[in-house]
């Protein structure tokens, strides 16, 4: 378990890492308490590392993203550690915390100790609570939802759909 821990750590860095010119855009470095009081202003996306101590906003991030409340209005590349991380496009990379919100397209690993919800995932989910309107992948919670093409609509430990 530790080596499967210790993989996904290792590729999420080297992901976090791995910029490319499509994404690109906004600031290397954001530095927040909370938003407003941040180094970048919220309508303005950071490329590089996003470290919040309680809240912070921006339009897009791409790279390594840690803090309490994190909040992507736009797209997110990359790994996001939050309590609570919202994205409101898609995201690519490894979503983990206490609960995860991602409004577009999935793609990657969502972990949460309580809940991780997507539009459509493409990956794997890991929580207590798992939705998803569509997927490509497997759920593995207490319960999990696929609302629509999965095996089943709601099932408890495992739910797929491929």
């Amino acid at each position: 378990m530790k080596t499967i821990a210790s993989l996904l750590v290792v590729t999420g860095l080297a992901l976090s890492m791995t910029v490319s010119v499509a994404h690109a855009q906004g600031s290397p470095v954001q530095l927040s308490l909370f938003n407003p009081v941040q180094i970048v202003p919220e309508s303005n996306g950071i490329s590089g590392l996003r470290l919040n101590l309680i809240y912070t906003k921006n339009t897009s991030m791409t790279g390594f993203d840690v803090g309490l409340v994190n909040q992507t209005t736009g797209s997110m590349v990359g790994v996001q550690w939050a309590a609570v991380g919202l994205v409101g496009g898609n995201f690519e990379g490894w979503q983990s915390g206490v609960v995860n919100i991602t409004d577009g397209r999935f793609t990657g690993l969502q972990s949460a100790w309580i809940y991780n919800s997507t539009n459509h995932c493409k990956g794997l989910q890991i929580a207590l609570v798992n939705t998803t309107e569509t997927m490509e992948g497997i759920q593995i919670g207490l319960v999990n939802m696929i609302k629509k093409g999965g095996a089943f609509k709601i099932f408890p430990i495992v739910n797929w759909s491929f």
